[in-house]
């Protein structure tokens, strides 16, 4: 799993660079092709180190203070002993939805950040279940593949913004023809979405089987999961964006037709269902 998920970062980091030469070439010529291969490389080096950052910066989350959230913190620590990684860093949203995601390149460097929501709302079993699923995803090193997918996604979507504009600017551009901006600005968006979909549904189904092996219960977190299917459909997210919908463990914009539809997220009554024919 661990080679693999390296293997798609280099992959994912290559579409990026290829994505952001091929506009540059389109949109400034041979200068702009420099111009898009020095961003790329540092766009590169930062969504290696710093996605993680980024991922929390988007959702305004802040490290969960020790003392006003002491069993949180046991929570977690205990949870990452039993899996045999070092205790992730805890943070919490600020959003009243329920929900939680992991981030980080490795385990030394991980975070787990739970929204205000999913505290008020779940029994300690079922957060203990949501955070075996976060410590997986951790201990499984598909952390990284995700926030670095949902950083490229969301730089995405921002340069189709930007190309849209570009006959605006360009219009008395010799040999440039406007339709070309457009159809680039509406190409751009459905790369990154199918970067989102890349994220193959199978690594929820891992995270949830390792996470309800790890504490050799399945039913904390079949309960948290059917608990997430509801709350996350009355309560909006009213943060970040939904580039960023597959970092949780529940979609947070499901109530969104077109992510309903195209979601990273598998069916969670399937997840429901696979988790409570586990046998320990």
């Amino acid at each position: 799993m661990a080679i693999k998920n390296q293997i798609k970062t280099v992959l994912l980091l290559g579409i990026l660079t290829g994505i952001l030469l091929v506009i540059g070439q389109f949109l400034g010529g041979n200068t702009g092709l420099i111009i898009a291969l020095v961003i790329s490389l540092a766009l590169n080096f930062s969504m290696y180190w710093f996605s993680d950052r980024i991922a929390l910066f988007i959702y305004r989350a802040k490290p969960a203070d020790p003392k006003q959230y002491r069993e949180l913190h046991n929570l977690v620590a205990d949870t990452a002993k039993l899996s045999g990684i070092p205790k992730p860093r805890v943070y919490i949203i600020p959003s009243e939805q329920s929900n939680a995601f992991a981030c980080g390149r490795n385990p030394k460097n991980a975070s787990v950040a739970f929204t205000q929501g999913i505290l008020k709302l779940m029994t300690k079993e079922e957060l203990q279940g949501v955070t075996a699923h976060e410590i997986s995803h951790v201990k499984n090193r598909d952390v990284l593949i995700s926030t670095i997918a949902a950083s490229i996604a969301g730089i995405i979507s921002y340069i189709a913004m930007m190309v849209r504009w570009g006959p605006l600017f360009n219009s008395d551009e010799e040999g440039v023809n406007p339709l070309y901006y457009i159809i680039i600005g509406i190409l751009t968006p459905i790369i990154a979405m199918l970067i989102q979909l890349a994220i193959s549904r199978s690594r929820e189904y891992f995270a949830d089987e390792s996470g309800a092996k790890l504490l050799r219960n399945s039913e904390g977190l079949a309960t948290a999961l059917q608990k997430l299917e509801s709350d996350t459909k009355k309560t909006p997210m009213r943060l970040g964006s939904p580039s960023t919908a597959h970092l949780f463990i529940a979609n947070p914009f499901r109530g969104q037709f077109l992510m309903s539809l195209l979601s990273t997220h598998p069916n969670t009554q399937s997840r429901v269902e696979r988790l409570r024919k586990i046998k320990f």
